[in-house]
């Protein structure tokens, strides 16, 4: 816990309202999405790199861990205080600093809401393709400290693809510059890729310089059924071998189907339908319409249960809406779920839905799958009743076999949402001890003491 003499010294660094450390104050930041408990000792809202400069100093000297944090819509727990420690809330840095049309970049704060600099950036004829499903009230800072991906992943990468350089301060108050405004610079180890992705672990970083590309002209979208896993994988396999690279490609299985079914006022696929592939296209109008086209043809052969074509922004809303509604809808499966975020090599996705189904029924429980097909990223939950002990106890269960499947299958137990507390009883499954090891010493190169969100991620 923080002493009288602590708490003095942070409520005279953030006066006013810019420290707490009541009981709701902290109860509100103990915990994020994944819903993990974990109380911290109190709550920071700095509004500049100075104060965090200091703020690290401080925290050094006295051994205070340190939490930064956004939205908390992060999954995986790395926002929750397992152990106690300083909750540093960063949504007050919310600046967008620059957008510059001319070098395709924009700097701005760790607080900004990345839909907010999408928009900015929209303005400005530029495109900030990043989208993680919380894009909306997610912000920049968090996307940076998971390596957020998302559904445009297929064709735009992940997070650390757009990232040219970053602001960081680190434990005891150094404050480092890696990268820089130029889209290519092999300078030096790439500090900036390892910051990115390291889930608060190493520092906080204050100020982001990230790459933008000229805003597409035009999209289309195109959702399509299928009679089963194994025809869905050969439309996929088609389109890729088509030439054609899909801005997003995501895919259902039959339970994502069934509960979207039970939940929208209406559902374009007939019954047959056990399987469907969504997609979106982007480019100028014309390349779109040629590519919808050939899309549609590449799909044919493949013997679809249906397709609808979506032209024009207003038909597309209509699909995508069925993807935005999968979460909520598997509530109808069952009043509790254990998600993960597994990926898997894209060939062996038809395998892997039909071997984690199969657990969930071995194990009487429901086990849907859906996600981000074009990078093999396939989101799995377990619906089950976690009031009735035998279920509870299965669905654990199965969530651990599933993850076990996916390594066998030569995947990884996190795709996007990154480790934390969640993933970390599974990380030894994946990466070895001397691959820990190393990543641990990397750490101590950045935070000797070990203040900066312990227990995280490695």
């Amino acid at each position: 816990m923080l002493t009288p003499a602590q708490k003095k010294f942070l409520a005279s660094l953030f006066p006013g309202e810019a420290a707490s450390f009541d009981e709701a104050a902290c109860f509100v930041h103990g915990s994020d999405a994944s819903r993990l408990p974990g109380m911290p000792w109190g709550v920071v809202r700095p509004t500049s790199a100075e104060q965090v400069a200091e703020l690290l100093a401080w925290a050094q000297r006295e051994r205070v861990p340190l939490l930064p944090r956004g939205r908390a819509t992060g999954v995986a727990g790395a926002a929750v205080a397992a152990n106690g420690g300083l909750v540093v809330s960063l949504l007050r840095m919310n600046r967008i600093l620059e957008i510059s049309p001319g070098d395709f970049l924009a700097r701005c704060e760790p607080g900004v809401i990345t839909a907010d600099l999408q928009k900015a950036c929209a303005a400005k004829g530029r495109f900030y393709p990043p989208d993680p499903g919380s894009v909306g009230i997610s912000t920049i800072g968090g996307n940076i400290a998971t390596c957020a991906g998302g559904m445009r992943a297929v064709k735009y990468g992940v997070t650390r693809d757009w990232v040219l350089g970053l602001t960081a301060v680190l434990p005891g108050g150094a404050v480092v510059r890696t990268g820089g405004r130029c889209h290519k610079d092999v300078a030096g180890l790439d500090l900036t890729r390892l910051l990115v992705g390291s889930e608060g672990t190493l520092g906080i970083v204050v100020e982001a310089t990230l790459r933008l590309i000229p805003l597409p002209e035009a999209s289309a979208s195109l959702l399509a059924g299928f009679a089963d896993m194994g025809a869905l994988m050969r439309a996929a396999q088609a389109v890729f071998g088509g030439g054609l690279l899909p801005t997003a490609m995501e895919f259902f299985d039959q339970g994502t189907l069934r509960a979207l079914s039970l939940t929208a006022e209406s559902v374009p696929w007939p019954s047959g339908t056990a399987a469907a592939l969504l997609l979106r296209l982007d480019g100028s109008a014309g390349a779109v319409a040629a590519e919808l086209g050939k899309l549609d043809a590449l799909l044919t052969p493949c013997a679809p249960t249906f397709r609808e074509l979506a032209p024009d922004p207003a038909a597309e809303e209509r699909l995508w809406e069925l993807r935005r509604l999968v979460s909520p809808a598997l509530y109808k499966l069952g009043p509790d779920k254990l998600a993960d975020d597994l990926a898997v090599p894209r060939g062996v996705i038809a395998e892997a839905v039909a071997a984690f189904t199969a657990i969930g029924e071995r194990r009487g429980v429901t086990v849907v799958c859906f996600g981000h097909l074009g990078d093999g990223n396939v989101h799995t939950d377990v619906m089950y009743d976690a009031a009735d002990p035998r279920q509870n106890e299965a669905a654990h269960a199965a969530k651990d076999e599933i993850l076990a499947a996916a390594l066998g299958l030569g995947g990884t137990i996190t795709g996007e949402h990154g480790v934390g507390l969640a993933k970390l009883p599974h990380l030894p499954g994946q990466i070895g001890a001397a691959e820990r090891g190393l990543m641990r010493r990397l750490k101590a190169a950045f935070d000797p003491l070990g203040v900066m969100n312990p227990g995280k991620a490695y």
